[in-house]
């Protein structure tokens, strides 16, 4: 949705301060694991399109469509059971110098530079990930708060150990 942007500048500022703190907050409760912070960073109709990298028989499915988790239960349940489930995968993930776009008073996109890496230990020894890409986000006001309301992950470069997607069950 686009509209008019009737905010000061400071306003905006502000806005656009909140949505970074968001997305941070996000990264943040993903690696620490705190899967009762992790789904209220998220509108009550969040659509994540962030598994394309995994097997295709591993990916999470709405509605039919792989690569797709729609609301915030589903998609921290996902992610629950793929890094915090019986394996535990320790992971970092950053994401750098966004490109953040008001598109009205209560929405926004960003594009934000992200890298992460991903252990856990297997019968081989350690396995891991690391990857480079861009989330694609879009951002919205519910209930007085910035929240994300969508995600893509388009990844650029992927290295990890071949025995990396053995622990996955399907999502």
């Amino acid at each position: 949705m686009t509209g008019p942007i009737t905010m000061s500048s400071g306003d905006q500022a502000l806005a656009i301060e909140e949505i970074r703190r968001v997305f941070s907050a996000r990264l943040r409760a993903l690696d620490e694991k705190r899967w009762d912070v992790y789904p209220t960073l998220h509108t009550h109709d969040v659509i994540s399109e962030t598994w394309g990298g995994l097997p295709a028989d591993k990916q999470p499915k709405s509605d039919g469509r792989s690569n797709r988790v729609v609301g915030p239960e589903a998609l921290t349940a996902a992610i629950r059971r793929m890094l915090g489930g019986p394996t535990h995968v320790t992971t970092v993930h950053h994401g750098h110098s966004p490109e953040i776009v008001l598109t009205s008073d209560t929405t926004a996109t960003g594009v934000w530079p992200m890298e992460d890496r991903l252990w856990w230990a297997g019968p081989r020894g350690e396995e891991y990930l690391h990857g480079f890409g861009h989330y694609h986000e879009e951002y919205r006001v519910a209930d007085g708060r910035w929240l994300i309301s969508y995600r893509r992950l388009s990844r650029l470069r992927e290295s990890h150990s071949p025995g990396f997607f053995d622990y996955l069950t399907p999502l």
